[in-house]
């Protein structure tokens, strides 16, 4: 089924490519260690999970519950062995984070958690939600923090693209021996200086009057 899902991907990325001229830069790779890893990720579009399926070997992404029951993209999600995340209580979504993580790691998979726990607009940082410490403190499975700028040209909730080169940069793997809050801080103080980079570079590539404006209330990074 993988080989399959990476056909379908790579065929959207073609399509993205040449319908909008979204075109990917991708950083820092040889920094993701060899075999089970655990990749903690700015999210800001749908293209955030198609572009780990064709750059990780086997991965795995943490869900919340509701996805699960989509026709069809529910089924992929139970048959990929994805981990669901019931987020109406917050010790079941620990505990089964952190089960879903051990189990997909000790078969040598990457699994990916997007720490923020939903899409947000480029610019816009949201809590970071301690399941990701969890699975650091717990896991015994190195930690990467993955910056990006999607969001400037595949929009959350657009179905219009905009024409450029989106960038995702792996970072240097978080050291070991820290605690929650420390890893929480390490995590968005990385990701978000990175991606808040990262945006000026692609708004900078964007036509005069075009770039995309931030939430009314949202909080710049």
């Amino acid at each position: 089924m993988l080989m399959g899902v990476r056909i379908w991907v790579g065929g959207a990325l073609w399509l993205a490519l040449v319908l909008c001229g979204i075109r990917c830069r991708i950083i820092g790779l040889e920094r993701l260690p060899a075999g089970s890893v655990v990749i903690a990720a700015k999210h800001q579009s749908a293209w955030d999970t198609l572009i780990f399926h064709r750059l990780l070997a086997d991965p795995v992404f943490a869900v919340k519950r509701e996805l699960f029951s989509v026709p069809l993209f529910g089924w992929y999600l139970r048959k990929a062995g994805n981990i669901r995340i019931d987020r109406t209580s917050r010790v079941h979504a620990l505990k089964s984070l952190v089960r879903g993580a051990r189990h997909a790691l000790a078969a040598d998979r990457q699994v990916i958690v997007f720490p923020e726990g939903t899409r947000v607009a480029p610019g816009v940082s949201h809590p970071y939600q301690v399941g990701i410490a969890a699975v650091y403190g717990q896991c015994g499975a190195p930690v990467v923090p993955v910056a990006l700028n999607s969001g400037v040209f595949w929009g959350r909730r657009h179905w219009r693209k905009r024409a450029g080169l989106i960038t995702l940069e792996f970072l240097p793997p978080l050291p070991a021996g820290l605690d929650r809050e420390g890893v929480l801080n390490e995590l968005k103080n990385r990701i978000e200086a990175a991606s808040e980079r990262l945006r000026r570079e692609a708004e900078a590539q964007l036509p005069a009057g075009s770039r995309l404006c931030t939430k009314p209330g949202g909080k710049r990074a």
